[in-house]
């Protein structure tokens, strides 16, 4: 009769308070654990569908909470990222201002999702050293340019880049129309990359070759 009472009192104990505190007098939770935790033996689930979104993680603040495996598994891949132009076309930039943003508008792969296509700006995810590579390629009509390149900036200042003059002779470039730069750059999440052409093209303008073999950019981290 006694222990019938006990356990009586204990169920509405537990029901009344509604939170059970191991190692604290304080509970925060409906199971509030200071102090590790041990399990000797755990079922294992056939159902990956299930596991895909069943992943416990452990937030700052000591809540365990669910997340879904895709999520983890991106977060812990290193950047890397091609994009280029969505059109096969010339892209024409005005260079008027000396320089103009690379408008790089579509992705062969980007795998944390960092490269905005609208802005065509790079934000990184995660602090650590990236391999940045850039390349375009201008059009038989550049004409003569005392100076064409190619920018690799960071947080909008010039890191890296690939300028020289160049030669046209009836409309065909007597140099290379190709202006390629590459560099590694120490990022802290946030920090931005941007691409820029520049030159002092008489007509004011330069068009690019569209197609991804000849105009695109690549980010890799590799630390």
């Amino acid at each position: 009769m006694k222990r019938s009472i006990f356990y009586l009192f204990l169920i509405f104990s537990i029901s009344g308070f509604s939170q059970i505190g191991i190692g604290t007098t304080s509970p925060s939770a409906s199971l509030d654990i200071n102090g590790n935790v041990r399990i000797r033996s755990v079922n294992q689930d056939p159902d990956t569908d299930v596991a895909r979104d069943s992943v416990l993680v452990i937030s700052k603040d000591g809540t365990v909470n669910t997340m879904e495996a895709v999520k983890i598994i991106s977060a812990a891949l290193p950047t890397a990222v091609k994009g280029n132009f969505s059109s096969s076309g010339l892209v024409n930039l005005s260079l008027l201002s000396g320089s103009q943003t690379i408008t790089f508008d579509s992705e062969a792969f980007d795998m944390n999702d960092e490269f905005d296509l609208t802005s065509h700006t790079f934000t990184a995810n995660n602090d650590g050293i990236y391999s940045v590579y850039v390349q375009i390629e201008a059009s038989s009509s550049l004409g003569i340019a005392t100076n064409f390149g190619v920018q690799i900036l960071k947080n909008g200042t010039v890191e890296n880049r690939n300028s020289f003059a160049n030669v046209g002779i009836l409309g065909t470039n007597a140099t290379p129309p190709v202006r390629s730069s590459q560099t590694l750059l120490q990022l802290t999440a946030g920090d931005t990359i941007t691409f820029r052409v520049e030159g002092d093209i008489a007509l004011g303008s330069v068009n690019l070759l569209g197609t991804d073999q000849d105009s695109y950019f690549t980010i890799h981290q590799i630390r």
